[in-house]
């Protein structure tokens, strides 16, 4: 019996999203190798040859209970794995360490073009800046909500009081501490008055409102598309999960389709989107997340999300 072809999941220890999967991926007798990339040292290795033989990458990454034939892998599921960060080496090896990890293990990873890619970080990466973003989406016909970046203080007191209200977003999730206790920068309303010279540090996002009644989480999964409306009177729904109310919706074409586009032009096979509704049913872009989570939104609607990724990964080969 010819062997079954291994599956890779990179992620972190504690991934219920990444357990789902798997799961659905042993129940179909598919080998999958787990490991983070964090565990590098006895818990994870990795050896790779070049220009030894046909094959561009030959070697494998090994785990105390699993091998991996880097010939042989039919897909990679890239979830949320961490780098290492080598707290008992001193601060300069520190940094030389983590950065070998980067370019070694993260680099033959990399060079794995046979397998499908879900998705590939390269790929995730590039995709993740929100003002190329809302480019794009603008580019594809969905409606954005008026949007300004800037560290100009003047420009953006501008910016607010030309809005009927206004709301400030981060450009990228940062993890965050204050006084030890960890804080998460939300979509949160702005005033003209707030605005300080503090601003000038960096670039901040401050956009229009959305006038929504709903909010809407898309994920598409391969060929799978999966629409979930959002009801709650939050401005970041995220803020608390026990006031959401979970409904199935069915996009329209077009909004189906150019969300494809989307996924097609940063060349990911699957994406998470966040959508607006308005009162008059129009869809209003907000933004994209590459690698977004959705576990809970199959344990709360049973649509079968986990299914659709197993489904993908099992496909596997990039073309």
């Amino acid at each position: 019996m010819t062997e079954k072809r291994p599956v890779l999941v990179a992620t972190e220890a504690d991934d219920i999203t990444a357990d789902m999967v798997i799961a659905e991926l042993n129940r179909r007798d598919v080998p999958v190798v787990r490991f983070n990339l964090a565990d590098i040292g006895e818990d994870l290795t990795v050896s790779a040859r070049f220009g030894t033989c046909p094959a561009p990458v030959v070697g494998q990454v090994r785990t105390p209970s699993r091998t991996a034939d880097l010939t042989r892998v039919r897909s990679v599921y890239w979830r949320r794995p961490e780098w290492p960060s080598f707290p008992h080496l001193s601060p300069d090896d520190s940094r030389f360490a983590a950065m070998q990890v980067r370019y070694g293990l993260g680099g033959t990873l990399y060079a794995l073009d046979g397998p499908l890619w879900v998705n590939h970080p390269l790929r995730i990466a590039a995709a993740d800046y929100k003002p190329a973003q809302l480019a794009l989406a603008q580019q594809l016909g969905f409606t954005i909500p008026p949007t300004l970046v800037t560290n100009d203080p003047s420009e953006a007191r501008e910016f607010i009081r030309t809005q009927r209200n206004a709301i400030f977003k981060t450009l990228r999730w940062t993890p965050y501490t204050r006084e030890g206790v960890p804080v998460t920068g939300w979509a949160d309303p702005v005033t003209a008055d707030e605005i300080d010279d503090g601003v000038r540090v960096a670039p901040h996002l401050f956009q229009a409102r959305v006038d929504k009644v709903a909010d809407l989480r898309v994920l598409i999964v391969g060929r799978h598309t999966f629409a979930v409306r959002i009801d709650s009177e939050l401005l970041d729904w995220r803020k608390n999960y026990d006031a959401l109310t979970y409904t199935i919706e069915h996009l329209p074409d077009w909004v189906d389709k150019a969300l494809r586009t989307y996924l097609r032009y940063l060349e990911l096979v699957s994406g998470s989107f966040d959508l607006a509704a308005d009162r008059a049913g129009n869809y209003w872009w907000l933004e994209l997340n590459p690698n977004g989570q959705w576990g809970w939104l199959e344990t709360e609607t049973g649509l079968p999300m986990s299914s659709a990724f197993a489904d993908l990964l099992m496909q596997g080969d990039r073309q």
